[in-house]
């Protein structure tokens, strides 16, 4: 034979352990959620970057907003996504292997070695591009609140009381044209709570408090379908690590804020019979999403977008 037993054997190896590292880093990139909602007049712009969130996020794909209906387009995501085995990196990678598997597999043990070292090589460079698309954590409290009264309860305040303009609205600078208190901030992340826990529960009368009825619309089709099938998506432990305001504007009476929130949670489908979990791993996973509230001449805050980030 043209090739040794060894070589067939180390070949097959290499290629395992680079099939799986890819699939390892496919399911990675993963995002739960989707997009869907409404941002009124910048429902088809992009969101600028924060540093929750450092990269800029693509506009809303499914809308009712306007009368057009825009359908999620999988593929289209998945290309406009960098992929770390792209550019440079994938052509480093596809060297590596090319050389591993039909340049130095020709000397039996001693190819082994050489091609094992390679894989080696590889996993290290998997993982430094990894962490580096990694955004950084932002430091402090999530929002970091600025309490005017040391202990004050903010679910207690309400959305439109006077006070300065957060910290996380001032870093924001000239994108929040309508000045976001740490009231608004507390409400926001109040919201990501409650909206996950009656998501959870199938409470509808709940998500139309917070909600709008376009977002309202789009959570009960999924809890719909999942009801079809038997099943029942639970997330819990949801805990805020970090947000920042991307923008926040003002529509005639009504006012926007986008925010980039990164939270951690549990994650996972059941079986609505059985209570098995057919899908999720009941362990803590982190998520960054970008959700949007409205608020109409200054009643409450209301979610109607989230987007994934």
């Amino acid at each position: 034979m043209f090739v040794n037993r060894g070589f067939q054997l180390s070949a097959l190896l290499a290629t395992l352990i680079m099939a799986f590292s890819l699939v390892a880093v496919d399911t990675a990139e993963a995002r739960r959620g989707g997009s869907f909602g409404g941002r009124g007049l910048r429902t088809e712009r992009s969101i600028p970057s924060t540093q929750v969130a450092p990269k800029t996020t693509a506009p809303v794909q499914n809308t009712m907003t306007n009368g057009t209906q825009k359908s999620t387009a999988g593929a289209a995501t998945a290309a406009a996504r960098p992929s770390i085995f792209g550019g440079f990196g994938g052509a480093l990678l596809g060297g590596l292997l090319f050389s591993g598997l039909f340049g130095f597999g020709f000397g039996g043990f001693g190819g082994m070695l050489a091609l094992l070292f390679q894989v080696v090589i590889i996993g290290l460079i998997v993982g430094f591009f990894l962490r580096r698309r990694q955004p950084a954590m932002a430091g402090g409290a999530p929002f970091q609140y600025q309490p005017p009264n040391a202990g004050q309860n903010y679910a207690g305040r309400p959305s439109d009381s006077p006070g300065p303009r957060s910290n996380a609205s001032q870093r924001a600078g000239r994108r929040d044209e309508i000045g976001v208190r740490d009231a608004d901030l507390a409400t926001f992340e109040r919201n990501l709570a409650e909206l996950q826990d009656a998501y959870s529960r199938e409470d509808y009368a709940a998500l139309r408090r917070i909600t709008t009825p376009e977002v309202m619309g789009y959570l009960a089709e999924e809890l719909g379908a999942n009801a079809s099938r038997g099943l029942r998506n639970e997330v819990f432990d949801v805990r805020l690590l970090a947000g920042d305001v991307a923008e926040a504007w003002r529509e005639g009476g009504t006012e926007y804020a986008s925010v980039a929130m990164r939270y951690e949670s549990r994650d996972v489908t059941r079986n609505r019979s059985t209570g098995e979990i057919v899908s999720g791993d009941d362990h803590v996973t982190e998520t960054i999403e970008i959700w949007t509230f409205q608020r109409q001449n200054g009643g409450p805050w209301l979610v109607s977008a989230i987007q994934e980030a």
